[in-house]
């Protein structure tokens, strides 16, 4: 983690794992939706040492923070400390990860529903 030489900002993206492939950092890049101290930023901008990385990922803008450049990519817990997530804790409520889900879905473990609990959950869907 002694590495402070600068890297590409979609390297940096895909190896801290904010995206699953180079090529959908690249894309987000070309998109305007990654911006690096509030300026939207190709994929070759270079990122350094507590840089302010902000990405739109609907339904939320989240914003990072650079520890650490890291060219190769990283497991999710070393990932951790390569960057610092600062996305204010009302904006993450926008993702429902405070709910215990969707209604209508069954409980874990229950099965799949009979013949009749199929045709009841068909009926209150058809009301919506």
């Amino acid at each position: 983690m002694n590495e402070s030489k600068p890297v590409r900002i979609d390297k940096y993206l895909w190896a801290t794992r904010i995206y699953k492939t180079r090529s959908l950092a690249t894309s987000a890049c070309r998109m305007g939706r990654v911006m690096i101290d509030g300026n939207p930023v190709k994929p070759s901008r270079m990122t350094g040492v507590n840089d302010i990385i902000t990405v739109k990922k609907p339904p939320v803008t989240w914003s990072f923070r650079v520890i650490c450049p890291v060219e190769n990519r990283v497991s999710a817990k070393l990932a951790t400390g390569y960057i610092e997530d600062i996305t204010p804790e009302n904006k993450k409520a926008k993702l429902g990860l405070h709910t215990s889900g969707p209604e209508g879905l069954r409980k874990k473990g229950s099965g799949r529903p009979t013949k009749k609990e199929r045709r009841t959950i068909d009926r209150w869907k058809e009301g919506f």
